[in-house]
């Protein structure tokens, strides 16, 4: 008992523990044998052999040893001491209860252990889920939130850097134009800034006629390399957005079989986002292209309907006081005139360049916005403008700028060609729809005819309301002023 207490069994390879398991047998079997069988004083280290066997391999095991060693100290007991029948029975039934403990002891530590091991086993799943799942959120949150494209690019390489280990990296867009896929960032490799869909190399080739991620354990056994010659795994994903295929996500490693499944699992959730975020990103560049452009034509109508006919009142003018003067008549009184039409020419530029720079802003609402230019209209003009407005809630910034510039053409267009003497300008906006709505006391003219109505704006303030999903409606008729509402749902300005 010392020494087991000393030097007890420990885990070690089956044939030495049975090898032990038997020695310890012999030792207390023998020792009990030896000094009086089952009268021995050392008969309860007996118990010792079925428990180092029930828990060490359990009731087999057990239930052998207890029968060795009843067999062992009974024979010598009958041989030599003949211990009474009544205390060897107890001796007897004592082992088998103790081997039967021992062997089911086995048993429920091993049921723990597997259920320890499966815990552990789920706790570690569960902490890789949370940090995919970590990972991913973060992506989320900030990959969709640019609209640079540079923006959105730079986001996506650090990502990569930071969820992956990996030699060599590469995102490729599509170039919708040509059919050519450009090499948008990479890291670590040198690939062509341009390829052709018969240059790709074979994995991204792989990757495209599946639409999804794949990985290549061993790119040298599949028929080639990938983006950097000198690597050999790889995984390759494709970008798609709204259906379409947009570009290539390519991460490749020198060590062959490298990316595992949670590699696999990482990068198929990272895509969408990313592709979410590309695709936003281009979009927008392209809008913005569109945009310039629209703003472009918009200051070149500006300046020619408020400016250009002035100047050329002012050309044909000089042009009339030249000829008077070479006549030899007077033409100071003419030039008296023509002095106060150019300072009027000046105050019409400058009111035009500041209609021009007035605009929304995120720190400037619609209605502010809307108010600095009616001030203007009533100094400039004399109209008697009369605004009502019930402003509940903003919408987002673009439908307010739009909003804004379908105002200004119609409020400038009643100074220009109405005649009236009195405006007013009706703003509502709550929960559910937003109304815009100007009237006059002017001239009015008949609707419909399409000279007339590109003659007032109205054609480039259909095209205004049509790109915020708004309405618009005109009444107007010779003699009755006109009134022109333009209305958008909430539901739509939230989701544009």
């Amino acid at each position: 008992a010392v020494s087991r207490a000393v030097w007890p069994l420990r885990a070690q390879p089956e044939r030495m523990l049975v090898v032990r398991m038997v020695l310890e047998l012999v030792v207390t079997a023998g020792a009990a044998a030896a000094t009086g069988g089952w009268s021995s004083p050392f008969a309860f280290s007996l118990v010792t052999a079925p428990i180092v066997a029930g828990l060490a391999r359990g009731f087999l095991s057990a239930l052998a040893t207890c029968s060795a060693s009843i067999l062992l100290v009974g024979t010598a007991d009958v041989l030599w001491h003949r211990t009474p029948t009544d205390e060897a029975s107890q001796w007897v039934v004592e082992l088998v209860l103790v081997a039967l403990v021992s062997g089911y002891a086995r048993r429920i530590l091993g049921e723990r252990e597997a259920a320890r091991n499966q815990a552990l086993d789920r706790v570690g799943q569960l902490a890789d889920a949370n940090a995919l799942l970590f990972s991913l959120h973060q992506v989320a949150q900030t990959m969709p939130a640019s609209l640079d494209l540079d923006e959105a690019l730079d986001s996506t390489m650090n990502r990569l850097r930071d969820l992956f280990d990996y030699d060599a990296a590469a995102l490729l867009t599509l170039d919708d134009t040509d059919g050519t896929w450009v090499v948008a960032r990479r890291d670590g490799v040198r690939p062509p800034s341009r390829m052709d869909p018969a240059s790709l190399p074979r994995p991204l080739v792989r990757a495209l006629a599946v639409r999804s991620t794949i990985s290549e354990p061993n790119l040298l056994a599949r028929g080639g390399p990938g983006l950097a010659p000198r690597l050999v795994s790889g995984l390759y994903a494709v970008l798609v957005a709204r259906g379409a295929i947009i570009g290539l996500v390519a991460i490749e490693h020198g060590t062959e079989d490298h990316f595992g499944d949670r590699d696999i699992e990482l990068l198929q959730g990272l895509v969408e986002p990313v592709a979410l975020a590309v695709d936003n990103a281009r979009w927008f560049d392209r809008l913005r292209t569109v945009g310039a452009e629209e703003e472009r034509s918009r200051i070149a109508r500006e300046l020619h309907d408020r400016i250009g006919q002035s100047l050329a009142y002012l050309a044909f003018e000089l042009d009339r006081i030249m000829k008077a003067s070479e006549r030899g008549n007077d033409v100071r009184p003419s030039l008296e005139r023509l002095r106060e039409d150019v300072r009027s020419v000046v105050g019409e530029v400058r009111d035009t360049l500041y209609d021009l720079r007035t605009d929304v802003s995120e720190d400037r609402s619609f209605l502010a916005t809307l108010e600095l230019f009616l001030a203007r209209v009533r100094e400039r003009s004399g109209l008697d403008v009369t605004v009502r407005t019930d402003e509940r809630r903003r919408l987002p910034v673009p439908q307010e700028r739009e909003l804004f510039r379908i105002a200004q053409e119609a409020i400038v267009n009643v100074e220009r060609h109405a005649t009236a003497l009195h405006v007013t300008v009706s703003w509502r906006s709550d929960e559910h729809e937003a109304t815009l709505e100007v009237a006059d006391d002017g001239i009015g003219f008949p609707v419909g005819r399409a000279g007339r109505m590109d003659s007032y704006g109205l054609l480039g303030m259909r095209e205004r309301v049509s790109s915020i999903g708004a309405t618009l409606d005109v009444e107007s008729a010779p003699g009755q002023g006109t009134r022109i509402r333009c209305s958008i749902p909430v539901q739509v300005s939230a989701g544009s």
